[in-house]
C-alpha cells in the first residue's frame, strides 16, 4: 500500500480481526493485506466516507471565526466530505455567537469540563467515520488538513508535528516537553515527532474504544497518541506550522506538565504494563544478586542477609505481576470494528453481494 513521502511512520503494526472467515495468524498478518489480496483491483480510499472537523474551544471569541473559516477553506479545496463541529466548554465570552454565525453545527457544555472533556464530547458528537481535531485559538495551520487525510487509510492516526514552539513560557515547556516525549519514546520503542500535538487525524470508531482512558485536562491529546501506539495502531506524523495563539493562553506549566508525565506513565501501565514493571523488577533483582554475592563471600559472616532474599522476592513478584498484567491486556475480544472499518475504505459495502 502505497505511503505519503511527507509522513514519518511511527509503527507498522495494525490490530488484526479475529472474524471466522479470516485467517490473521503467521506473525501479524494485516487485515489490510487481506483486503488488498481480496479486492487487488479497488483502491482503498477514505474520499467516500465523512469527515468530521472538530474545534474544542473555551472563551475563543476572538479566533474560532478565522479558526472556522480556514477550515472551510481547506476542506472545500479537498474533495472530501465533511462537517465542521465546535464543542463550546462553557464559555463565558461570546465563542458559541461566533461560531454559530458561521454556519457550523455548535455543541455547548454546560459546565467546563476541560480541554478532553471537550474533545470527549466532540467525538461522541461527530457523525464522520474520519475525525480531525485543531484547537480554536488560530495556533494549528488548517490548511494542512488535507495533507494528513492524504495519509488514510494507510495510517490509523496522522498528527501535525510542529516545526517550532509558539506557546508561553518557552523556556519552561521545551525542556519539560523532551524530556517526557523522550520517556514516552523509550517506553513504546516508537519514534514520536511531537507526542502533544492538538492537530491530528483519526478513526473514530478506534478512539471511541479508548474514550475512557482520556484525561479531562491538555494531557487528553498525549493520551489519544499513546493509545494508538500501544495497541499497536499505525500512527504517522507530517510536519506542520505552529503559530502564536491568539488570546491568553490557558496552560498552567507545572499541573499541566505534571499532568503530561503522569499521563505517560498511566498510559504504559494500562496498555503495556511488562514495559515499567520488567526494567524495574530486574533492577531489583540485579540489586539482591549484587548483595548476596556479597555477603555470601566477601562480607565477614559469609551469610546470606534478610534483606538479600526481600529483595529477590520482591523482584520476583514484581516481574509475576508485570508477566500477569501483560497477559490481561494482551486479551482480545473479537474486533467486527476492524472487518467493517477496511471493508469501507475498499468499498466493499459499496459492491453488490
Amino acid at each position: 500500500m502505497a505511503r505519503g513521502r511527507n509522513a514519518t511512520e511511527i509503527s507498522r503494526g495494525r490490530p488484526a480481526s479475529l472474524d471466522n472467515s479470516l485467517d490473521f495468524g503467521g506473525g501479524g498478518t494485516r487485515l489490510a493485506s487481506v483486503m488488498e489480496e481480496k479486492l487487488p483491483d479497488v483502491q482503498p480510499s477514505i474520499q467516500h466516507l465523512l469527515i468530521s472537523v472538530v474545534i474544542p474551544a473555551y472563551n475563543e471569541a476572538a479566533a474560532i471565526g478565522a479558526v472556522i473559516d480556514e477550515v472551510r477553506e481547506a476542506m472545500e479545496g479537498s474533495g472530501y466530505r465533511y462537517e465542521i463541529l465546535v464543542v463550546d466548554d462553557a464559555s463565558t465570552d461570546r465563542t458559541v455567537e461566533a461560531a454559530r454565525a458561521k454556519g457550523v453545527r455548535v455543541v455547548r457544555r454546560s459546565v467546563n469540563g476541560g480541554s478532553g472533556s471537550s474533545r470527549k464530547t466532540g467525538i461522541l458528537a461527530a457523525h464522520g467515520e474520519i475525525i480531525v481535531m485543531l484547537d480554536g485559538d488560530g495556533s494549528y495551520t488548517a490548511a494542512d488538513i488535507p495533507k494528513l487525510l492524504e495519509q488514510m487509510p494507510a495510517y490509523d492516526q496522522v498528527n501535525g508535528a510542529r516545526t517550532s514552539e509558539e506557546g508561553t513560557l518557552k523556556w519552561l515547556r521545551a525542556p519539560a516537553k523532551w524530556f517526557i516525549r523522550k520517556l514516552a519514546c523509550y517506553l513504546t520503542r516508537t519514534r514520536i515527532p511531537d507526542l502533544n500535538t492538538g492537530l491530528k487525524a483519526f478513526r473514530r470508531d478506534v478512539m471511541l474504544e479508548y474514550l475512557w482512558v482520556l484525561p479531562k485536562g491538555f494531557s487528553c491529546v498525549t493520551t489519544m497518541t499513546l493509545a494508538f501506539l500501544c495497541n499497536g495502531y499505525s500512527v504517522a506524523y507530517v510536519p506542520t506550522t505552529y503559530k502564536k495563539r491568539i488570546g491568553k493562553s490557558k496552560f498552567h506549566p507545572i499541573k499541566d506538565t505534571t499532568n503530561y508525565l503522569g499521563t505517560v506513565m498511566r498510559m504504559v501501565m494500562f496498555f503495556k504494563p511488562l514495559r515499567m514493571l520488567g526494567p524495574l523488577a530486574t533492577c531489583i533483582l540485579v540489586a539482591s544478586i549484587i548483595f548476596g554475592l556479597y555477603h555470601a563471600l566477601i562480607d565477614k559472616l559469609h551469610t546470606l542477609q534478610e534483606m538479600d532474599i526481600i529483595l529477590f522476592v520482591a523482584g520476583v513478584v514484581t516481574l509475576s505481576i508485570g508477566m500477569l498484567a501483560e497477559l490481561v491486556v494482551r486479551q482480545r475480544q473479537t474486533n467486527d470494528r476492524e472487518l467493517n472499518y477496511w471493508r469501507q475504505v475498499y468499498h466493499e459495502t459499496d459492491r453488490p453481494s
